[in-house]
């Protein structure tokens, strides 16, 4: 008997809009580690209600979270326990053969906590 470990396995998708640009381009690549869990200021894949979202995961010294677009036109999204699942976290970034890493599991000393 086989069991598939596939779920598991980092897989790659590609941007589509600006909402997370300049940091994700329109049409870069990004490489997700499936995970349900991540850091403060984690780039992440969020299902939430039945959309899908690829935003920054802020998570505030009082416990409130969101999700942050790093564009500003874009409004944060508020979100609370139980109401959206992480499907999993950005590890890389390819923008024309440049790659950049990321670490979602240790807190991003960039996001400012209330």
């Amino acid at each position: 008997m086989t069991q598939d470990c596939s779920y598991n396995e980092l897989h790659p998708l590609q941007v589509l809009d600006d909402s997370m640009e300049p940091e994700f381009p329109r049409n870069c690549i990004i490489v997700i580690e499936p995970s349900e869990v991540c850091a403060t200021g984690a780039y992440v894949i969020v299902n939430l209600g039945d959309e899908r979202w690829f935003r920054q995961y802020v998570r505030y010294a009082d416990g409130s979270q969101k999700l942050k677009a790093v564009n500003p036109v874009y409004p944060d999204i508020p979100i609370e326990s139980g109401q959206f699942k992480i499907e999993g976290v950005v590890v890389q970034r390819n923008v024309r053969r440049k790659i950049k890493h990321y670490h979602p599991y240790r807190p991003d000393n960039g996001i400012e906590l209330r």
